[in-house]
């Protein structure tokens, strides 16, 4: 749902940080009424509207910045006392002269972006935000588990030959455990005991961080089968944590006004790019960054696992002239063309 603040009297807009919140009153023709500081949790937040609802009587509008971080609290104990609440940007703020900076004033400009355009309905908590702890869980996890499997492979490279020619025949899997069960003997030279204990221990790590990806990713297939609609999970190459990021981004139904904002939030939106007799659009690398990295994963399991409906997309663009990079664009586009409407049909029984 989009919202707009031409049925509200006042505006409140709300710069938020880790322990204050700045709220600027503005009334509907952009006059400054009341700006307040509060503290972020529950007994400034009742502070906070209790100045409002005296200052503000009528329908009004609040305009959190960061309502999915700082902002998450206040947005939460608004909605559950019936406010109405939009999601706004980061607001443009211009440089200044001695570089201040000031949080009233950016309150301000939180409204004054309200008055002015729609504002997204925030995303829903909830199912939702478990699964986007997990997730956030699961990312760190992967992200701690390459580096230290890097290690782990250039340590194998200067390691004595001995050790070097056993583990390096060996595949992925057995060589994590192999390097797991080393045990350092006292009758080895102090080099190899220490790259013994240093290989075991990258071992490890590795794989009690892919057990800890795997489990996380259990529960969220849990999560992301009770939120998505049946139609979406049958989708060639949408699995749990893909699944995950579509649903994460979209949140719930309504939220985005059409297919073509939900292209633009997952970076899916032609760029226009023609230069002289060529007509072309090149990739866009705005937007929401995981969901797009959703939308790129889903054709390539596509692609490796066969499915022939998206090798024939593939080779009628190649065909009409179209260069790798266009079509993988195409292709994106499609996807979040498709999976929108899949997210927002109506569930039926």
């Amino acid at each position: 749902m989009q919202i707009m603040a031409d049925q509200a009297e006042y505006v409140i807009g709300v710069d938020t940080h880790r322990d204050q919140h700045a709220i600027a009153v503005l009334d509907r023709q952009g006059g400054v009424r009341h700006t307040l500081r509060i503290g972020a949790d529950r007994r400034g937040y009742a502070a906070a509207l209790r100045a409002v609802r005296d200052l503000a009587p009528g329908p009004r509008l609040w305009a959190i910045e960061s309502s999915g971080s700082y902002g998450a609290g206040l947005l939460a104990y608004l909605q559950a006392l019936g406010e109405r609440v939009g999601e706004v940007d980061r607001p443009r703020r211009p440089a200044r002269r001695n570089g201040a900076k000031d949080d009233e004033l950016d309150a301000e400009r939180a409204a004054r972006e309200a008055l002015v355009r729609r504002l997204a309905d925030p995303r829903a908590r909830g199912a939702r935000e478990g699964l986007r702890t997990l997730m956030l869980a699961r990312d760190g996890a992967m992200r701690a588990h390459r580096p230290a499997l890097q290690q782990l492979r250039a340590l194998i490279v200067t390691c004595d030959d001995e050790l070097r020619t056993e583990l390096r025949q060996l595949p992925p899997l057995a060589l994590l455990r192999r390097c797991a069960g080393l045990r350092p003997a006292r009758t080895q030279g102090l080099e190899r005991q220490a790259t013994a204990e240093a290989l075991r221990s990258l071992a490890r790590r590795v794989l009690a961080l892919q057990a800890e990806a795997d489990r996380l990713e259990m529960r969220m297939a849990v999560l992301v089968k009770l939120l998505a609609p049946p139609a979406l999970l049958e989708e060639p190459g949408v699995g749990p944590v893909t699944g995950a990021w579509l649903l994460l981004a979209w949140s719930h139904p309504g939220r985005l006004r059409s297919e073509a904002a939900f292209a633009a939030l997952a970076g899916a939106s032609p760029i226009p790019a023609s230069s002289g007799m060529v007509v072309r659009h090149r990739l866009n690398r705005g937007g929401d960054r995981q969901l797009n990295r959703a939308l790129h994963t889903i054709p390539v399991c596509r692609i490796r696992a066969g499915h022939q409906p998206t090798r024939d997309y593939i080779t009628r663009r190649a065909a009409e002239g179209k260069s790798p990079r266009e079509i993988k664009r195409c292709l994106v586009r499609y996807l979040a063309r498709r999976l929108f409407r899949i997210l927002e049909a109506p569930v039926i029984g």
